[in-house]
């Protein structure tokens, strides 16, 4: 099964759903991952506030960096290869890079 990594800009707490009024597309991105994992996929997510070392760790994460700045992330990483950058990964885009059947997408 591919490894789906997601390398985040610093957030408030983990899942960056937090506070009085989360942003609607954090929301929408926690339910979607938790719905891959339910799955059985091998998905992260790396915060740039609480998982420095993650992006230390990742050739990838460390160029883009370089080069992009955190204004770009986030980042998503299937098997080590940039797939999106500047947004957030739609449901439909996270069970096909997982290689999950479409037909789970729901």
């Amino acid at each position: 099964m591919p490894s789906i990594h997601v390398y985040e800009p610093a957030l408030c707490c983990n899942t960056g759903v937090c506070g009085p009024d989360p942003a609607q597309d954090l929301v929408t991105f926690t339910a979607d991952l938790k719905h891959l994992k339910d799955r059985g996929a091998d998905v992260a997510r790396h915060n740039l506030a609480g998982d420095v070392q993650a992006f230390a760790d990742s050739e990838e994460a460390r160029s883009f960096l370089r080069v992009a700045g955190s204004e770009g992330l986030p980042l998503v990483l299937v098997d080590g290869v940039t797939v999106l950058t500047g947004r957030y990964p739609t449901r439909d885009e996270l069970v096909r890079w997982a290689g999950l059947d479409s037909g789970q997408a729901g």
